[in-house]
């Protein structure tokens, strides 16, 4: 199976000027907490119910990666992302989102999560096809990506590349590992998995039967991050 990267980018353009140049720092405690808690929040809501869905924690390596491309204040993907490594000293494939907006004031993480997760409005599960844009939502709800680093950069000069590159502005980049792969589905429903259940000849095998108790292990961690955030658990 080969990585294959797909990577897209969002703009946010509201009007008017911030006045103060905001500063993040990508070691604050509660950047951190915002942008991973926006990630789960969708991931944990994904329609159909994901069996396998990893719980998604901040990875301090892809956060430094983030901020290092961030400053260069460019509306364009990170040219070293498909070279294994450069990016990462462990992970081998690294997946990334960008927003950009204007003016300062335009940006929340929440807000711009939020925004590329909106696009599971234009994605449809069953056929696994797209009408528009949706490749920032399918990379936010990748089953496999369970690392996430964040970072964002006030551009006083504004970001070049964009159509409000004469205003300040701001660009949030968010890296991933593991970087979604198409050649496999985004994840695993409940739906899937009860049939799989269902089925006498899912435990008759070794390799079915370790795939039923790593679903097991997942299904468990889900339950419990569902129940401490009150989120409905149904297919």
């Amino acid at each position: 199976m080969s990585d294959y990267l797909h990577l897209l980018i969002s703009v946010t353009v509201l009007l008017g000027l911030g006045s103060c140049e905001p500063v993040f720092d990508i070691t604050d405690p509660v950047f951190i907490e915002e942008c991973v808690r926006e990630h789960n929040k969708h991931r944990a809501d994904v329609k159909p119910r994901a069996a396998d869905m990893r719980y998604m924690t901040w990875d301090e390596g892809l956060a430094v990666t983030a901020r290092a491309w961030a400053r260069f204040c460019l509306f364009k993907h990170n040219i070293y992302l498909r070279e294994v490594r450069r990016v990462h000293p462990t992970f081998t494939s690294v997946g990334e989102n960008i927003w950009a907006g204007a003016p300062y004031s335009s940006f929340k993480p929440e807000s711009a999560v939020k925004l590329w997760k909106d696009e599971d409005q234009d994605y449809n599960y069953d056929t696994d096809q797209c009408t528009k844009v949706c490749g920032h939502y399918t990379q936010i709800v990748w089953a496999d990506s369970y690392k996430v680093g964040c970072a964002a950069q006030a551009c006083p000069n504004g970001v070049a590349e964009t159509t409000f590159s004469t205003m300040p502005g701001i660009i949030f980049v968010c890296n991933y590992a593991t970087a979604l792969f198409f050649t496999v589905i985004l994840y695993l429903s409940l739906a899937i998995l009860f049939v799989f259940f269902q089925n006498s000849a899912f435990t008759s095998h070794n390799s079915d039967s370790s795939l039923f108790f790593w679903n097991s292990e997942v299904i468990f961690c889900n339950l419990n991050f569902f129940a401490s955030h009150n989120f409905d658990f149904r297919i």
